[in-house]
């Protein structure tokens, strides 16, 4: 049985893959965008955190604060984020996306979206109704393991299963 899994799962990955690489094909701003790795990095952990410091982006991309602060110059020059004090801490300097940056991060995901919803376009009602049990069981999935690691990095003397 074990055997069997590991092969779906190994299917499966592939086949995620495979789609990464088909969406790769067409010119989405991600690819389009001009933004070094480290710089989209950095673009989109403020998309998901709203702002960080300085300290905060160097933990995150493994990095010194010197590089940071490099990094955070660029996309500064480009437009796509802006520093600003901290209200709670004003030694500390946050980083932010601008409006530029905020635009920039939906293109790329509206065009991942339109693409993807293209494909679901094409697909029969019952296909789409397994689709979405399976998506939702993904989903709740991924949040408990994310939970419990995030429990884990808050307690990390806790025991766990």
């Amino acid at each position: 049985m074990d055997d069997e899994r590991d092969d779906l799962i190994r299917r499966i990955t592939q086949t995620q893959r495979d789609l990464g690489r088909a969406f790769a094909r067409h010119q989405s701003p991600l690819f389009t965008s001009n933004l070094t790795m480290r710089q989209l990095k950095v673009v989109m952990v403020l998309a998901v955190r709203g702002s960080a410091s300085g300290q905060e982006l160097a933990h995150d991309l493994g990095v010194g604060l010197g590089t940071v602060t490099g990094i955070v110059d660029r996309l500064v020059a480009q437009g796509l984020v802006s520093r600003h004090e901290d209200p709670h801490d004003r030694r500390v300097r946050r980083v932010e996306l601008t409006a530029e940056g905020t635009e920039l991060i939906e293109r790329i995901q509206d065009d991942g979206i339109q693409h993807y919803r293209r494909i679901l376009d094409h697909l029969d009602t019952d296909t789409l109704r397994a689709l979405d049990m399976v998506v939702h069981r993904i989903h709740a999935v991924a949040e408990d393991l994310f939970a419990e690691e995030q429990g884990e990095a808050d307690n990390p003397g806790a025991f766990t299963k």
